[in-house]
């Protein structure tokens, strides 16, 4: 049996959203500052109480079951969340935005990937209703990304050359300096693009990148559409937090790119299953709670493990993962 969200229901959660997404937008607009740890810490623990909170409110009112999907979707989106923080923190040193302005950056680019995740996601459902076939699809997709980012765990995005920076750079006219915290100015008597324009569009791709691992991956843990959005919106709604109290320890979690990985390989195999299981009744599926068990699991073996692996190599320094190697062709002899 299926959730039956009214439109009552969808009015009211879009309204929180909407209204906490504009409480953190004006925010970092009304007064750009460096955001310090104490700031961070405040906010994170804000918005992860809040997403707690209506994980609670909602299991009560929906049922255990449905509560249990809810938070095995959160955390399965805030840990890709997290990933994701790594190449912020990319984007912002490779464009050397001003500790002031990131902020601004970042809360613009969380709104564009909400908007975009909650296009996917109704993409998303309506393929897994009319075509069963798909969950077979977004199985051997997330199994094919998990493997391809295990493979390159090492390695960090190349931000240089990514095809929307460097088309927009060829068509826009830009500048290398920053005007303040705007994305365009004028020198010369022209109209120029600032880096902070082209950081933005580099931050809008990989939010496209990582909907397109991340949708498929919440579907893995429930079908329904309304627990998916509201995985995502509150995983995203920290998200901006959660950068200035973490990026200084991202470095630290040399592990996570390797759990990320086998998340991803168990949620494909968990969908595959599923599709399976509707052809074949006799093919076992993976119940909510042993995924919910799984997830986490995973992530305290990786995080532990971080920690000892660092302090016994101080040396040692994490990055983001990709599933593509960057690494530069060997020279021909």
């Amino acid at each position: 049996m299926s959730l039956e969200i009214t439109g009552t229901v969808w009015a009211v959660t879009l309204a929180i959203v909407i209204g906490l997404f504009a409480l953190d937008l004006g925010l970092a607009l009304a007064k750009p500052h460096a955001v310090g740890f104490r700031e961070a810490a405040l906010w994170s623990v804000f918005y992860i109480g809040v997403a707690l909170l209506f994980g609670v409110v909602f299991g009560l009112w929906a049922g255990g079951d449905y509560g249990a999907q809810y938070f095995a979707g959160y955390i399965v989106e805030k840990t890709l969340s997290v990933d994701n923080l790594f190449v912020f923190v990319i984007i912002m040193a490779a464009f050397a935005v001003p500790a002031v302005y990131q902020q601004k950056l970042l809360i613009i680019g969380i709104a564009l990937a909400l908007v975009l995740r909650a296009i996917f996601i109704a993409v998303g459902a309506t393929l897994l209703a009319y075509f069963s076939f798909m969950f077979l699809i977004f199985g051997l997709a997330l199994i094919w990304t998990g493997i391809a980012l295990y493979r390159h765990r090492d390695q960090d995005p190349d931000v240089s050359d990514n095809f929307l920076v460097v088309g927009a750079r060829k068509i826009i006219p830009t500048t290398d300096e920053y005007d303040g915290g705007k994305f365009f100015t004028h020198t010369d008597g022209r109209r120029v693009a600032t880096p902070m324009f082209i950081a933005l569009i580099a931050i809008g791709t990989t939010d496209v990148l990582f909907a397109l691992d991340s949708i498929p991956a919440v579907f893995g843990v429930t079908a329904e559409p309304y627990i998916v959005f509201m995985a995502n919106a509150f995983a995203l709604l920290g998200l901006r937090a959660l950068f200035f109290l973490v990026q200084g320890l991202l470095d630290r979690l040399v592990y996570l790119s390797t759990g990320l990985a086998l998340i991803l390989v168990f949620i494909g195999l968990k969908l595959a299953l599923h599709w399976a299981h509707g052809i074949w009744p006799a093919v076992p599926e993976v119940p909510t709670t042993a995924s919910l068990v799984v997830i986490l699991v995973v992530l305290v073996i990786t995080t532990v493990a971080s920690i000892i692996a660092v302090r016994r190599d101080p040396s040692r320094t994490a990055h983001a993962g990709t599933v593509r190697s960057h690494e530069a062709p060997p020279e021909q002899p």
